[in-house]
């Protein structure tokens, strides 16, 4: 993870109420949460900081409301290859991640290289790059992987 600017806690919700959604106060302690979370938590780890706050929420609850903001383009959703739905705040800028396959680490990273080498192939090919995802997976140098790879 790197470091980030500090966020606003109630930016979720803003977005929310500026999309017309109806804010439950179990909505908001999620969105809360979101908004405060610097890594890409699942939903399990979504539950257990949002119940810390209101020990009321259910996982199904926490489940709908991620669905719903995801449906919003209010979050995104990844899947970095441990079999969790991983989530963030849709970002503003544009970013890569570099996943450390031992830790689980997840590195937000950008370098413009990687992108104009992304446009011109996508050019080469005869398109235009509209969208991408980039996700390098990893283990530390000078360490053994639990991989075995």
């Amino acid at each position: 993870m790197t470091d980030k600017p500090a966020r606003d806690p109630d930016r979720i919700e803003q977005l929310c109420l500026e999309k017309g959604l109806k804010m439950t106060g179990q909505r908001r302690v999620i969105a809360r949460v979101l908004s405060e979370s610097d890594d890409h938590p699942d939903v399990e780890m979504l539950h257990a900081r949002a119940t810390a706050v209101d020990p009321g929420i259910s996982i199904a609850t926490v489940y709908r409301t991620v669905r719903l903001f995801e449906d919003e383009n209010i979050l995104t959703r990844h899947d970095f290859g441990d079999g969790r739905a991983r989530y963030e705040e849709l970002p503003e800028e544009h970013h890569d991640h570099l996943i450390d396959i031992d830790s689980g680490e997840v590195i937000e990273f950008t370098n413009e290289a990687i992108e104009k080498l992304q446009e011109e192939v996508a050019r080469q090919l005869g398109y235009r790059l509209v969208d991408h995802r980039l996700e390098l997976y990893g283990v530390r140098l000078g360490k053994p992987s639990k991989s075995g790879g």
